[in-house]
């Protein structure tokens, strides 16, 4: 859990901190690159940091995570430009992607699949709380102390962290297929290089087109070209290597290939809620930003309980019938919030976010310990690494997609205004965003065409997370069995027995 709140803390406690840092580095035209450097490294690493376990041992992955993501948090607080803090942001980040794998393979590793959900939550609420506290006391650091103490906070948390690992972490071996085995030792680098390269390419494309150039500039189809010509070089690469980084298994095997795709879509339309929604509660709603967090925050609340009770619900329809009632509620609850009133309360999304959380406990945990409990030591850390890595791109195509959904939308609204208020009312959403947030800055006519355009433009994001939702029920309903099977050396340690 100590491990897990690195990297839960950090993609939340500097979001606050960015004012102070542009203000005493400069850089305000490249800023974004802390949050972007920092997701492409994470991304990227999975797949690496996954195979690495399962040929290594998950004790030494751990704590290389560790080292490296304490490293680039002090490099990042002795950053002397903005360039030098983004370059350590990538750092950062290189750890982060050995923790969010590793930490979750090692939950199926030490705890029987009895056990796992409540163990799950007690994950989840380590993002929960970070969710919620991460902001405030990145807020606090950076006004008080100085921004850069927002990364030397990491250093005891992951001292003490280290120190808990090598003393009391004991890897469990489970015969042959255990740490250690025999003709473990080649490692696939150039595959490992290759799917670097595809991904950073991809998630670069991604993250920065439409925002930094246009889609379809010059930036945007080379980085595209170069992400499909070393995705092909990696199928080659990975096709004959002995110790592939991505297996072919991966996405032979019926219930990985669908439990990839339904993360996939999850993280597809996780952008909804946690980019739009504070939007949504500030621009509509006139909410201040803490209240508008909280509109949020409810749902990383339920999210934890849902997933800890999962178990009392899997055990008696089976994973995959659990999953699907979770998706399927999860996507009518998102066709659901266009038809919430305008302007409505704040309670009215407040409540949709609750039921949204208690949702998704119940879709991905039970996918998550299925496809671990399908799979035996030696090949967990892929299978652990393979879902957290679709669901990450997922997210960022997400952003991709639903950012140029939003602008569309926005735009078109703002054509349609009236001939007296087309002159005076800001030209994308996040001028939209700062116009509200300025009380006397717009006429009261320009200000409600504003919030019903701001309304429109979610409720429209909204629809397409709902989507997202009904085509990973659909990748469940199609692809994934009705009944997980459960690895041999699963059975053996008592876990269960037959199909989950």
């Amino acid at each position: 859990m100590l491990g897990m709140a690195l990297a839960a803390l950090d993609s939340t406690i500097i979001a606050t901190a960015v004012p102070q840092i542009v203000g005493d580095l400069g850089g305000f035209a490249v800023f974004s690159w802390l949050f972007s450097g920092y997701l492409l490294a994470v991304t990227v690493t999975l797949p690496v940091y996954g195979k690495l376990s399962d040929t290594f041992g998950r004790k030494p992955v751990l704590l290389t995570g560790i080292a490296l993501f304490l490293a680039g948090s002090l490099a990042c607080a002795a950053a002397w430009n903005m360039a030098a803090l983004i370059a350590f942001r990538v750092v950062q980040g290189l750890g982060g992607g050995a923790l969010q794998g590793t930490v979750q393979t090692i939950a199926a590793d030490l705890y029987p699949m009895r056990d796992r959900p409540r163990i799950q939550a007690r994950l989840s609420s380590v993002w929960a709380a970070s969710s919620v506290a991460g902001p405030a006391l990145g807020g606090l650091l950076a006004a008080g102390a100085g921004w850069r103490w927002i990364f030397l906070i990491n250093v005891p948390v992951g001292a003490v962290a280290l120190w808990l690992i090598v003393r009391h972490f004991a890897e469990p071996r489970r015969g042959p297929d255990g740490p250690g085995a025999a003709g473990r030792s080649r490692v696939d680098w150039p595959g490992a290089l290759a799917i670097f390269a595809a991904g950073g390419l991809l998630l670069t494309a991604l993250v920065q087109g439409g925002v930094a150039w246009a889609w379809l500039s010059t930036p945007s189809l080379l980085l595209f070209a170069g992400s499909a010509g070393c995705a092909a070089l990696t199928v080659l690469v990975e096709r004959r290597a002995a110790e592939p980084i991505i297996p072919g298994w991966v996405w032979r095997r019926r219930p990985l290939c669908a439990v990839n795709l339904a993360l996939g879509a999850l993280g597809l339309l996780m952008v909804a809620p946690t980019v739009f929604l504070p939007t949504y509660a500030q621009a509509v709603l006139g909410l201040g930003p803490t209240a508008a967090g909280f509109v949020l925050s409810v749902m990383t609340l339920s999210w934890p309980v849902s997933a800890a009770l999962s178990s009392r619900v899997y055990t008696r329809l089976g994973i995959r019938n659990c999953a699907v009632l979770g998706i399927a509620a999860a996507s009518l609850i998102l066709f659901a919030f266009p038809l919430l009133p305008y302007p409505g309360a704040a309670w009215q999304p407040a409540l949709i976010m609750l039921a949204l959380g208690a949702a998704l406990g119940l879709f991905q945990l039970p996918l998550i310990i299925g496809i671990q409990s399908s799979v035996g030591y030696r090949e967990r850390g892929t299978a652990t690494a393979s879902v957290l890595f679709c669901r990450q791109v997922g997210q960022s195509l997400g952003a991709a997609l639903f950012g140029a959904l939003a602008n569309a939308t926005l735009n078109d609204r703002l054509a349609q205004a009236p001939s007296g208020l087309r002159g005076n009312l800001p030209a994308d959403l996040d001028a939209v965003s700062r116009a509200l947030a300025r009380p006397g800055a717009l006429t009261a006519q320009a200000t409600d065409y504003l919030r019903r355009a701001v309304d429109t433009t979610v409720d429209h994001v909204y629809l397409g997370a709902g989507t997202a939702a009904a085509l990973a029920l659909t990748a469940l309903l199609v692809l994934a069995p009705r009944r997980f099977p459960v690895h041999a050396d699963v059975r053996s340690a008592g876990e269960g027995e037959g199909g989950a």
